[in-house]
């Protein structure tokens, strides 16, 4: 996978914007592994889309290259989810929304056999399940978190918090795993520990 990444790198190399369909013909990859993977190296700034829908380096490799580049948030934000994954023995992810849907920049495996994946650079919608409600603000604000039972998969539950900048949510942390594990009343059991993971995000953001 991290060929394939550098690839669509190579790719953009030359200084041109270039089109998906392009990206696809200069790389030879195929165009699900095209999008998926520019998506996933745009959450690290290590590409551009722009308004016209053409993909270019991002700013994030001129910063590296000089030695000004900073953590991301998927680079911050890892410990808390390491820290949760452990605690709760169950996937944990970081989605952060764009252009419509919600991308995944970090994806925790459990450590059981039957358990849920999300690939790094999915895109999953906004309108269904607990991470979609978090970052549409649909949340009971004294409790801060969301869950979701079924919604998007059947026989997955999953429990979400916001990671808010100034007051709006830009990320949403989430655990996620089959109902035989986390009920149907996931909230009950996860939802302290996704709560507390946002806000040590946040800390390390500088955000708090």
């Amino acid at each position: 996978m991290l060929d394939k990444a550098v690839v669509i790198l190579d790719a953009l190399s030359e200084g041109e914007r270039l089109t998906l369909g392009e990206l696809v013909a200069a790389t030879g990859l195929p165009r699900a592994t095209a999008h998926r993977l520019a998506h996933a190296l745009q959450a690290h700034g290590l590409t551009e889309l722009d308004g016209d829908d053409r993909w270019s380096l991002g700013a994030r490799l001129g910063q590296l290259a000089d030695g000004r580049g900073g953590p991301t948030l998927a680079v911050l934000a890892r410990p808390a989810l390491e820290s949760l994954r452990d605690a709760t023995d169950e996937s944990v992810q970081l989605y952060v929304p764009r252009d419509g849907v919600r991308v995944c920049v970090v994806s925790l495996e459990s450590p059981h056999s039957l358990r849920t994946i999300v690939p790094v650079g999915a895109e999953l919608p906004l309108d269904r399940g607990s991470a979609a409600k978090v970052l549409t603000g649909d949340v009971d604000g004294r409790r801060g978190w969301a869950q979701s039972v079924e919604e998007r998969e059947k026989g997955v539950a999953s429990v979400s918090a916001a990671v808010c900048r100034h007051g709006e949510a830009v990320a949403a942390v989430s655990v996620s795993g089959p109902i035989e594990r986390t009920t149907r009343a996931p909230g009950r059991r996860y939802a302290g520990a996704v709560v507390a993971a946002a806000r040590q995000i946040e800390e390390a953001a500088g955000w708090r």
